[in-house]
């Protein structure tokens, strides 16, 4: 790996922002003013998804895709101009917090100064036409990087915005779809102006050979199967081998219950995990990998954010934001719960229920944190077995001392979940 990850993300999580969708206005002023509340939340990477001018032709519905971008260089008018992106990101330094870009280096919209600069950056059909990258992504054009100039076009825009604008990192679209030489390469000349954190959109391990960090989309597709009652928690187990398997402890994985993608096409995770949405959001937080938060998941929002349309969410309540505060706090202060080689081992805590109860610790030094989480919508009770349960604890989320020997009998309800950190 030539790369070095930045420190700061040791005990990071991650707050997807959807510009659009964040408050009535759908600017980058109006969700400023939500940055004290993330703040205090325990946010800690800001991710926003593309902030660049969408394309007009080929546009899919009312307001088209934010990744069909027409200039790399701009920020979309919709949301605001230059100055008010740069005071957004001065502000979320002077709290602590970091932000990344969401950048879509596979396709650009039809409208983009590219398509009439040089038509040579995208692929071509035999007749000479420039092409979509499928046949789905219509609103699109497909950029081929066999060009070297497409190669430093791009490098030159994603340069810009970490020298102009001091961005700390990109979450980059789709990124297996663009060869992952490129990504070396840019990575090399963006991270010469400031080491950056990248995020791939992508499961593939050899990409890190790029990328800080990918997505656990494994895992998230195990818990569907798991709350449809197609696999048990037993099948955690396969998933961790995998992991151990395929990544290496320096190679970030993301993990989530929703995100962009997953609301305008799959549903809420209301729709998708019912009334374990709570249970499973905590179990991303205790698995090794970063947590991220998608925009209204705090507020419990249960409505779908649609791709190519508008629809605010609502902000009256946030009946989760308790939750994840807590669970933003536990992650931060306890490095057994820390990012890659930062954080503790994994261990089993073995129970006479391995159907529906997960069990297990993550230890590093005296840093403690242990877990029994009920992945089914019936009660259970059972027998946990394990030196390490054996002390005495805090409860998390009853803020309540408990104590353990290494052999307990216990109870929990359906989709109940308890946290535990030595004491």
């Amino acid at each position: 790996m030539a790369y070095q990850t930045p420190e700061w993300t040791k005990n990071s999580n991650i707050y997807e922002v959807n510009l659009r969708h964040y408050t009535p206005e759908g600017t980058i002023k109006a969700f400023s003013k939500h940055l004290p509340r993330l703040k205090k939340m325990g946010v800690d990477i800001l991710w926003l998804m593309p902030i660049f001018p969408v394309g007009i032709k080929n546009r899919k519905g009312t307001y088209g895709s934010p990744y069909s971008v027409m200039d790399y260089k701009a920020v979309n008018p919709d949301y605001g101009t230059y100055d008010d992106l740069r005071d957004l990101i001065k502000e979320i330094h002077k709290m602590g917090m970091h932000v990344v870009l969401d950048w879509v280096a596979n396709h650009t919209s039809w409208d983009n100064g590219w398509i009439q600069e040089n038509p040579a950056r995208y692929y071509r059909d035999e007749h000479g036409n420039i092409m979509a990258p499928n046949d789905d992504w219509t609103d699109v054009a497909h950029l081929n990087y066999d060009n070297p100039d497409t190669v430093n076009a791009m490098i030159d825009a994603l340069s810009f915005w970490v020298r102009e604008y001091d961005i700390d990192g990109y979450r980059c679209d789709m990124a297996g779809l663009v060869p992952t030489w490129f990504w070396v390469k840019a990575r090399a000349a963006v991270d010469k102006i400031k080491p950056c954190f990248w995020l791939a959109e992508w499961e593939d391990p050899k990409i890190h050979d790029a990328f800080d960090m990918t997505y656990s989309w494994e895992l998230h597709n195990l818990m569907k199967r798991i709350v449809k009652g197609e696999k048990n928690v037993y099948d955690f187990d396969h998933n961790r081998s995998y992991e151990l398997y395929q990544f290496a402890r320096d190679q970030y994985r993301m993990t989530f219950t929703s995100n962009h993608d997953e609301s305008a096409w799959n549903g809420t995770e209301f729709d998708r995990f019912g009334d374990g949405a709570k249970t499973l959001a905590v179990l991303t937080y205790l698995l090794p990998g970063m947590p991220l938060i998608f925009s209204g998941q705090e507020s419990a929002y249960n409505k779908c954010q649609p791709m190519f349309e508008k629809q605010c969410i609502d902000w009256n309540n946030f009946p989760f934001q308790d939750m994840y505060t807590k669970l933003n706090e536990l992650k931060t202060k306890n490095e057994a719960l820390w990012n890659g080689k930062f954080g503790g081992s994994f261990s089993k805590i073995m129970t006479t229920d391995n159907w529906k109860v997960y069990s297990f610790a993550r230890v590093k030094g005296k840093s403690k944190v242990i877990c029994f989480i009920n992945c089914s919508n019936q009660p259970v009770e059972f027998f946990a077995e394990s030196e390490l349960m054996a002390g005495s604890f805090r409860n998390v989320f009853e803020d309540c001392d408990a104590k353990f020997s290494a052999c307990e009998k216990l109870n929990l309800k359906p989709w109940e979940y308890k946290v535990y950190v030595a004491k």
